[in-house]
């Protein structure tokens, strides 16, 4: 997920008073949450409204400014308003020159949206094969992921996953800890997970895929966790894993980044990547950080 920050005075101007403190539009590909997320903003008091026209937006903010109890304000936007869409560019310039706009921009891989669309059994709002409906949503949405200011890819959350990320990042500042950190554990021979901002490879590892007794068994189970940290060369990995996040992050949480995701993979997801996600998260979680810990590939 990528993040801009910029500062802020604490003081609003007079040109500011009565504007809504937060106007966060949240949008993205069909499938990947974004109601989820809605609802998520509307428990941290957001005024949310859901597939408004984008020219109606400037409109609702201004009319919104006049009300002192309607201060955050979260608009969902999607592929519904394609035909708002062709000027879309043109709208956020002039928000952005009136109000503090946020957008937050959701996805997830292709065969995860498809898998969700058969299970529902929802067609595509572009009707049509999902796979061809989504890959022209990739390329109708493509100019708001590019101007987000947070984009999330869900390939790997529930909807209750999903739900405390989003509540994490929009709670009432003070409420906040230092940084929302996300592990995630995976198998290379599904795919690497998306916008990830630290990955490491820990296929060098002993493998407990090949010990009888251990093959059926996964990572967050002591066994097989004791296996795989039984060998001087894992003792060591975590030393130096350890060692550069104890470095890292006191400087991402300096600069002011809100989120990091961090994945660690292996052949299958099932057995030495999830035992190191749990030690990480152990570790990890003694700072004052939000944690969420997600084994992707676990059988």
């Amino acid at each position: 997920m990528k993040t801009k920050k910029t500062e802020r005075k604490t003081t609003p101007s007079a040109r500011e008073a009565g504007r809504p403190s937060r106007v966060v539009i949240i949008t993205g590909l069909s499938g990947s949450g974004k109601t989820v997320a809605l609802r998520a903003v509307e428990d941290s008091d957001f005024f949310c409204v859901d597939n408004l026209p984008v020219s109606l937006i400037s409109s609702l903010i201004t009319k919104l400014s006049g009300n002192r109890d309607n201060r955050k304000v979260a608009i969902g936007i999607d592929i519904r308003e394609k035909e708002f869409l062709k000027d879309i560019e043109k709208v956020f310039a002039s928000l952005r020159r009136k109000h503090r706009i946020e957008i937050l921009f959701l996805e997830a891989e292709t065969d995860i949206l498809v898998r969700r669309f058969k299970e529902t059994r929802r067609p595509h709002p572009l009707g049509g094969s999902i796979e061809e409906a989504i890959k022209k949503e990739r390329f109708l949405l493509s100019m708001l992921r590019e101007n987000a200011d947070r984009v999330i890819d869900t390939s790997s959350l529930t909807p209750h996953q999903l739900r405390k990320l989003i509540s994490s990042l929009y709670i009432p500042q003070g409420i906040l800890k230092d940084i929302t950190i996300s592990l995630t554990s995976f198998g290379f021979k599904y795919g690497v997970p998306q916008n990830i901002d630290l990955l490491f490879d820990v296929r060098f590892l002993p493998n407990p895929h090949f010990v009888s007794s251990l093959k059926h068994h996964n990572g967050t189970e002591r066994r097989v966790a004791d296996y795989v940290f039984g060998h001087a060369v894992t003792k060591e990995f975590m030393k130096k894993i350890k060692d550069l996040l104890g470095f890292l992050l006191p400087l991402y949480i300096k600069e002011g980044r809100p989120y990091l995701s961090i994945a660690v993979g292996c052949t299958g997801g099932n057995h030495r990547s999830p035992a190191i996600i749990e030690e990480l998260g152990r570790w990890i979680n003694k700072n004052s950080v939000d944690l969420h810990v997600i084994h992707r590939d676990i059988a």
